[in-house]
């Protein structure tokens, strides 16, 4: 297993079996399935990751790749719900500062939920209970978890939304969710996330729905808290943007699997695999002029009832019929490192790769 760097970032990289973790958030062979009446939905099928604290690692992919599900299945929210008549079919292993949560006790698993790890939902309005003030769901969520009187928590509710920008907190927080804009509720939810100084904080999507202006807004104040409260961050999106922004390490989701992961750095300028390429291309520069139009991924995601054979990936690959003996639909391919701390599950050749990114993906971005 490859060690930290000696600058201390996050290292996402293929964990082993043992059972002693080395670093503060080790998620290994992590599967999440769902069986339905038409098949087994393999949301997440064999992901491994690790983090550190002070480190942000951002999950990319389009929807239905598995992220929000790999977030509630570090959160421990599966297990106490039931999809229909069934529950989810959950393995692997979820080490959370030397604590493994998939084999944990409910209830303890339920006193490390808001106080050591914490999340901010993809939607605030429906995250946010309607019918109690914004204020008062922080009271709860912080007397929870501290032996306070409801004075001194609802101090502790002020301090926290005025540390998140929010105007007139003395007054804001005796309001409802739907008298927030929708980048206040945002930033109503972070503070109720980062009340009890998680060390764990996992955003999904946390600027999906917000005009570009306050999205900057929001992503500033989650980069200054982070520096302020030291906490490992888990970026959730489908947008590269975002994770430019605050992200050491990317992980690239695609049909429940983990497709490329890496520093920033290298899947952003080094990307070895043609779904990071697609991904890329999708998206717009604003550093420079725009030469071409940009170019979609072409195809739907995979249905994670019947996902391809061998690469998931291949019916949307437009170089699939490169490799030899038609590998890329019988056979799946596994990570490999491409370089140091970069790890891609290709069936192209590395020369390959660095060709086709050079003479034609990187000309194009």
């Amino acid at each position: 297993m490859t060690e930290l760097s000696k600058t201390g970032a996050a290292v996402s990289e293929p964990v082993g079996t043992s059972p002693a973790p080395t670093s503060f958030l080790e998620v290994r062979d992590l599967k999440v399935h769902f069986p339905t009446d038409d098949g087994l939905v393999k949301s997440v099928d064999g992901l491994s990751f690790k983090l550190e604290k002070g480190k942000t690692l951002g999950i990319v992919g389009e929807s239905g790749s598995g992220k929000s599900v790999t977030s509630l299945g570090i959160m421990g929210l599966h297990t106490a719900g039931q999809y229909g008549r069934r529950k989810a079919q959950i393995s692997g292993e979820i080490w959370l500062d030397g604590t493994e949560l998939l084999s944990a006790d409910p209830d303890h698993v339920r006193k490390l939920r808001g106080r050591q790890m914490a999340m901010i939902f993809q939607d605030p309005l429906s995250a946010l209970h309607p019918y109690y003030t914004i204020g008062a769901q922080i009271v709860e969520a912080y007397r929870i978890h501290h032996k306070v009187d409801k004075k001194t928590a609802r101090k502790r509710a002020i301090e926290m939304l005025d540390r998140v920008g929010i105007p007139q907190p003395d007054k804001r927080v005796d309001s409802y969710p739907h008298e927030f804009s929708g980048g206040m509720r945002q930033r109503a939810m972070i503070a109720m996330s980062l009340v009890n100084n998680p060390e764990l904080l996992i955003a999904d999507e946390p600027t999906t729905a917000l005009d570009v202006t306050v999205q900057a807004q929001i992503l500033d104040l989650m980069r200054d808290l982070q520096k302020e409260f030291g906490s490992a961050v888990i970026i959730i999106t489908h947008d590269l943007g975002v994770v430019a922004e605050l992200a050491d390490d990317i992980l690239v989701m695609y049909g429940g699997r983990c497709v490329e992961r890496g520093p920033a750095e290298k899947v952003f300028y080094e990307p070895r695999h043609p779904y990071t390429w697609g991904l890329l291309g999708s998206m717009p520069r604003l550093d420079r002029e725009q030469q071409e139009r940009l170019i979609p991924v072409k195809g739907s995601p995979p249905s994670l009832i019947n996902v391809p054979s061998g690469c998931a990936f291949n019916p949307r690959c437009p170089y699939a019929d490169l490799p030899k003996d038609n590998i890329t639909r019988t056979i799946r391919p596994e990570l490999a490192e491409v370089s140091t701390r970069h790890w891609a599950a290709c069936h192209l050749t590395q020369e390959q790769r660095e060709r086709i990114w050079t003479e034609e993906i990187a000309p194009k971005l």
